[in-house]
């Protein structure tokens, strides 16, 4: 089987194209926004999934005006999401195959209801209802 070469861009070619200084991707890279790889000679080498984050970086801060520690955060309940995301979806996996398995050996499945989903009521609310009743 043959590996497939990742395509690499160096820190120069990125500010190029992006229209920034290198000194930013080297911000960028030091608050941990950034993780390019590093040649033996310490060369900065960013992969397309570096410059998709990089895209999405620099969309939160030039058209939403999101500053560094913001980016961060939102960098970081991405990174979240995406893993939930994987995890549910090994789950429905799961969920198919034993339904499956049970299926194939005529065993009872039982169902799989949704719950009914929660909102969220202020408090304030509750008890100005609370007191339109006693009225």
């Amino acid at each position: 089987m043959r590996q497939e070469r990742k395509e690499k861009f160096t820190i120069g070619i990125v500010a190029e194209m992006y229209k920034i200084h290198p000194q930013t991707l080297r911000l960028y890279e030091k608050e941990g926004l950034l993780k390019p790889s590093r040649s033996k000679g310490r060369t900065r080498y960013y992969t397309r999934e570096d410059l998709e984050r990089l895209e999405f970086i620099l969309f939160l801060s030039r058209e939403l005006g999101v500053n560094l520690a913001g980016i961060d955060i939102i960098l970081r309940m991405k990174d979240q999401i995406e893993e939930l995301e994987k995890q549910l979806q090994k789950l429905v996996e799961f969920i198919q195959r034993e339904l499956s398995e049970k299926y194939e050996r005529n065993e009872e499945i039982k169902s799989i209801v949704l719950a009914q989903r929660r909102t969220v009521i202020k408090l304030e609310d509750i008890l100005s209802r609370d007191e339109d009743k006693g009225d």
